[in-house]
């Protein structure tokens, strides 16, 4: 049983034989703590301060430097996919950083000028390789069994790029979001 809240759940609205649908709207999955941060700055490319730096003393702590990347914003067309991301972002701030915090799901809307910004993140290929991409893919499987669809088959290493945005609902967009452009999904 699906732990998504059911104003989330979309994944049979948006599942077709071909995947996921896309049009003009894009969410991102998130931690309740940084809520506050997103409505005021929006979303910033590698912008959980608390988590670098958590991780910068940690790497202090055992003798090695630590050289931040900068991550692109990760986004998909559906409530549903960007919900489980945000249980995730949840579940790995806990290992490091004290406090409740909860899933949240903000909604994007970019301006048309800006949508062709939005990319298939076909770097998701090395993440879905490791046991945290074999869960999303698990879950991505239960809701195209929900939707009484076929299970895509995806060659990680030779898919179409488009499957990764299609079939995965994996996205991303490597540009700061405006806050103007982002909304949270309460309901």
């Amino acid at each position: 049983m699906s732990t998504t809240p059911s104003y989330l759940r979309d994944s049979n609205q948006l599942l077709t034989s071909d995947g996921f649908k896309t049009g003009d709207v894009w969410y991102h999955g998130t931690s309740s703590a940084l809520i506050p941060s997103i409505k005021e700055h929006g979303l910033i490319r590698s912008g959980d301060k608390a988590m670098n730096q958590a991780a910068k003393q940690t790497m202090a702590t055992i003798g090695n430097s630590y050289t931040e990347s900068i991550e692109p914003i990760f986004l998909t067309q559906s409530k549903e996919l960007a919900y489980y991301w945000a249980e995730q972002t949840v579940r790995n701030r806990s290992v490091r950083i004290e406090g409740e915090e909860s899933p949240a799901v903000v909604e994007v809307k970019l301006p048309e000028d800006l949508q062709a910004g939005v990319k298939p993140d076909v770097g998701a290929a090395s993440l879905l390789m490791i046991k945290d991409g074999e869960k999303f893919l698990a879950f991505v499987t239960s809701l195209y069994e929900a939707a009484n669809l076929p299970v895509p088959s995806i060659d990680l290493m030779k898919a179409d790029r488009l499957d990764y945005l299609n079939k995965l609902g994996m996205a991303y967009y490597n540009q700061d979001i405006d806050a103007q452009y982002v909304s949270e999904i309460t309901s």
